[in-house]
């Protein structure tokens, strides 16, 4: 103990004698050895170097600050609310309102979908499908929406399926109100669908066209996927117990991975390319994921980062998903986060598809480039807009 003490006095007598001044002396760890020689050093050349001490000192101060500001603004994307995402993601305000409107729109759907009656209706929709209570309830929440928002000259439901002038001006929307409703009373996952286009029309116009596009997805958590068009990536927005919602991920990437989600496999009877098709995803042992609802089926790929969805039609089975309301907007979101589309029976993307019609119907296929490949080649013998192989399939992600 009288070795240790007197070990500590003659340090502290050393570093009084070394500095001319009472200072404490106390132990410097290694990580900071080298900040506290070099403030050492600047300080016995006070008289001398002071001014370039001092401009040198403010110089990393604000090297530091911005480097801590670029940080903040690198990381602020992922905890952003929704509205300091739009800030950033277009300066168009008349689109941010519109977003916002619809944003309240999906949150108040998620309650109803919780609570309202899942019971059929007397009535069936112009396409004749049956209307459930569920979907004219989530229908007239949108188009009460996109009406108060003053930004939309036109909305469009698959529910109604005739643009109706809602009094604003700068966009029309076309949506599926609730995707999936006749499986909301086994309590799976559903959702709202939506495609945004600038002007005042939803026909002759292509998904290419779209300002925006997006997804409510309700279901264990209520989620809310966007993409807006010349800004990066496809972006997933969480809802909170205090009812705001926060930017928590952004994709930019989708790969290979033995995922599939399977679509109308009735038409694997008389559609003998698609039957050879889901016998490669069985023997190759690819994950069956499918609910029979389109919005979390295509979601899962955008979450997942991997996978496939297909829904193929054959002579005895017909297209019933359409371009409109459903497959040009979740194209735009799939693309936007780097995977690939198929539509048409064309070999092209479904943003390229030209809009014909508001009941337009198709088959399609969501995925990674690899696998919207290798959904061409086998349906219809080649693949023109991806003929070189990708190398990625080689080591698929589990």
């Amino acid at each position: 103990m009288a070795t240790a003490f007197a070990s500590r006095t003659q340090q502290a007598c050393v570093a009084k004698a070394t500095s001319g001044k009472a200072v404490a002396a106390r132990p410097v760890s290694a990580g900071r050895s080298t900040a506290v020689k070099a403030v050492a050093s600047a300080t016995r050349s006070s008289f001398a170097g002071n001014a370039a001490f001092t401009a040198a000192a403010k110089q990393g101060v604000r090297g530091m600050r911005v480097g801590r500001r670029s940080a903040v603004q690198t990381q602020a994307k992922i905890g952003d609310s929704l509205a300091e995402f739009l800030v950033e993601a277009t300066p168009d305000t008349k689109l941010r309102q519109l977003l916002m409107s619809m944003s309240e729109a999906i949150r108040t759907i998620a309650f109803k979908v919780r609570t309202a009656s899942c019971a059929g209706t007397a009535c069936v929709n112009s396409f004749g499908d049956e209307q459930l209570a569920v979907d004219m309830l989530a229908d007239k929440l949108l188009f009460e929406a996109l009406r108060f928002s003053h930004v939309c000259k036109y909305a469009c439901s698959e529910e109604v399926p005739e643009p109706v002038d809602v009094g604003g001006e700068g966009f029309c929307v076309a949506f599926d109100p609730l995707d999936g409703s006749s499986i909301v009373d086994t309590n799976f996952a559903v959702g709202t669908i939506f495609g945004v286009w600038p002007g005042d029309k939803l026909k002759d116009i292509t998904g290419r066209e779209q300002a925006a596009a997006g997804m409510g997805i309700y279901g264990p958590r209520t989620v809310f996927c966007l993409a807006v068009a010349g800004y990066p990536g496809c972006h997933e927005f969480l809802l909170m117990d205090d009812g705001k919602w926060v930017h928590v991920k952004e994709t930019t990437e989708i790969g290979e991975g033995k995922l599939f989600a399977p679509g109308n496999l009735r038409a694997t009877f008389d559609n003998p390319a698609y039957e050879r098709l889901i016998s490669h995803y069985l023997g190759e042992k690819y994950t069956l994921r499918y609910t029979g609802g389109m919005v979390p089926d295509v979601f899962q790929i955008i979450v997942k980062e991997k996978g496939v969805f297909t829904n193929v039609t054959s002579p005895s089975t017909k297209a019933k998903l359409r371009i409109l309301f459903e497959v040009a907007p979740l194209a735009l979101m799939v693309e936007q986060a780097g995977g690939a589309s198929s539509c048409d029976g064309l070999c092209k993307s479904a943003l390229d598809v030209d809009i014909k019609g508001y009941d337009q119907r198709t088959q399609v296929c969501f995925g990674s480039i690899g696998e919207v490949r290798r959904f061409e080649e086998y349906l219809y013998g080649n693949s023109p807009r991806f003929s070189v192989p990708n190398e990625l399939e080689a080591n698929p992600r589990q």
